[in-house]
């Protein structure tokens, strides 16, 4: 089935924003384009159902020869083929906590897969004492058992919600492995987001084999030696870019976060925040910024609650080197453009087709969506 959706062409006027409603906070950018960036012009997209009948699926990841790796929220990992056909669920992946927020997350796959087939995800584990965001390897077999499965990170001090547990996980080439991590859902209350003791709301840099890189920040220091930043909320998007690492973390209402985590630096949640809570009242000091703390490189008020992102590198060239992100709330693909580091333009597109989960730049410039629904959506610019 394939669905084309022609967005026009329009021009755009000098610092048109995209629209997205009023602020809830009345904080002043602390430069220029930090939100609310120009509008970009609207790309015109063909629209394809790849493939459907997942169960709340939340991460994707290419294997080669057109296959995909999927998770389901519930537990299940499942094989999507080239001509869109979706697998059983494999065996051999190990018991998940599927509360809340929680269950099987993310998934990737070893920058040499095709030599050592390994696997890797992140999930809730329920441990003593409640739930925590953890992160195991496996080796996936051609006849689709998952074997070998063995956590790599098990997150510290469990709590007994069911929100807020990051999480993506990305393999290097160098053979760490970067996890993002949320703040289990204290809110602003949240002391162990801002202890350098703990790995809620933080970004931990591993090795594979779970082992800690010599070269990590607080090796040799105060501070839990897989921190590589502190003062995240909760990060569900994270992608390899100009620079290094970023990620993307939802705020309250207000104050989604867009960053590139430096090492030993601190990102300031829940002290600092764009965004103000849930029930009106102030984040924490009730300021947007404070000394010590970095600055996001863009935020959005009103949010966009990020899921997965990707920097494009496909052949279409109004795209390449952008940022493409998943709104889960309302619901788009947000493409960033980046110059020099900072955001110059937005734009929202396939508003209608509900909540965007991952993104997956394709080789022939394609882009795959996977929909909270159930479906994998192929998107092409035309």
């Amino acid at each position: 089935m394939i669905r084309i959706l022609a967005l026009m062409m329009l021009p755009v006027a000098a610092n048109a924003q995209v629209a997205q409603g009023p602020a809830n906070a009345d904080f002043t950018p602390a430069f220029e384009d930090q939100t609310r960036a120009p509008a970009l012009p609207s790309t015109d997209v063909s629209v394809e159902v790849f493939a459907q009948g997942l169960d709340a699926p939340w991460g994707i990841a290419p294997l080669g020869n057109g296959q995909f790796l999927v998770s389901e929220k519930p537990g299940s990992m499942r094989l999507i083929n080239a001509d869109g056909s979706v697998s059983e669920p494999l065996s051999g992946v190990p018991d998940v906590a599927a509360q809340g927020q929680g269950g099987l997350l993310d998934v990737a796959v070893s920058p040499n897969f095709a030599q050592d087939r390994t696997i890797f995800w992140t999930y809730s584990k329920s441990v003593r004492g409640g739930l925590v965001t953890a992160a195991a390897r496996g080796t996936l077999g051609a006849n689709g058992t998952i074997s070998d499965a063995v956590d790599i990170f098990v997150q510290d001090n469990p709590a007994r919600n069911g929100r807020h547990f990051g999480s993506r996980i990305i393999p290097m080439a160098d053979g760490t492995v970067w996890i993002t991590t949320g703040d289990r859902g204290a809110g602003d209350s949240g002391t162990m987001v801002q202890d350098i003791e703990t790995t809620h709301g933080k970004v931990i840099r591993l090795n594979a084999d779970g082992s800690v890189p010599a070269d990590n920040p607080f090796v040799g220091r105060a501070g839990n030696d897989q921190v590589w930043s502190l003062g995240h909320r909760n990060m569900q998007g994270a992608a390899i870019g100009p620079g290094g690492l970023w990620t993307i973390e939802h705020g309250p209402r207000g104050g989604d976060e867009l960053n590139r985590p430096q090492a030993g630096l601190n990102y300031g949640w829940p002290t600092v925040s764009y965004g103000i809570n849930y029930r009106g009242s102030d984040v924490g000091e009730g300021a947007a910024r404070g000394p010590g703390f970095e600055e996001p490189v863009y935020y959005w008020d009103p949010v966009i609650a990020p899921g997965g992102m990707m920097f494009y590198d496909g052949p279409y060239a109004d795209w390449q080197g952008d940022l493409l992100i998943a709104s889960l709330n309302p619901g788009a693909l947000v493409r960033l453009k980046l110059q020099d580091g900072r955001v110059i333009g937005e734009e929202r597109m396939l508003t209608d087709v509900g909540r965007i989960r991952d993104v997956e730049v394709l080789d022939d410039g394609a882009v795959l969506l996977l929909l909270d629904a159930g479906e994998v959506l192929r998107v092409t610019p035309n």
